[in-house]
């Protein structure tokens, strides 16, 4: 038998034993948590003057590990009503997952409210709500850069 041959043989095993890696990466989602804490934030990590991210580190709500990092916000914090939704992937190793949202058509040298939640890629809501927070924008050209 040829080295080709030999070569194409051992082509056409592996592609028929391995599966495809987007196929591999589909686990079965983990047990969701019974109660999700937020245990750091949130706090505001970087600020433009149209956008801002904001951060919070909770318990690892399992679940399905595609997930949402959601911010409710506005400029009046008695209403909310604006809602900025990021998507994150949960690491099943680690206790903790930190989640990002990114807010975006902010006005500049504006103060706005918010208050972030979490949920999984079914939409069931992991639970976890935090107080109402607040951050300013800059000015036009200017960043915020915080460390939560």
């Amino acid at each position: 038998m040829t080295f080709f041959a030999k070569l194409a043989i051992v082509a056409l095993a592996g592609g028929v034993v391995s599966s495809s890696p987007a196929v591999a990466q589909l686990l079965p989602p983990t047990k969701q948590a019974e109660h999700v804490k937020i245990i750091k934030g949130p706090a505001l990590e970087i600020a433009l003057d149209s956008l801002a991210i904001v951060r919070w580190t909770s318990t690892n709500p399992g679940g399905d590990d595609d997930h949402f990092a959601i911010a409710h916000f506005g400029t009046d914090p008695s209403d909310l009503s604006q809602t900025a939704k990021s998507h994150i992937r949960l690491n099943r190793t680690h206790p903790e997952t930190i989640f990002r949202v990114r807010i975006s058509g902010l006005k500049p040298q504006t103060t706005y409210y918010y208050w972030v939640t979490s949920m999984g890629g079914d939409g069931k809501s992991d639970g976890v709500k935090s107080a109402v927070n607040r951050f300013t924008t800059p000015g036009a050209g200017q960043r915020i850069v915080a460390n939560p």
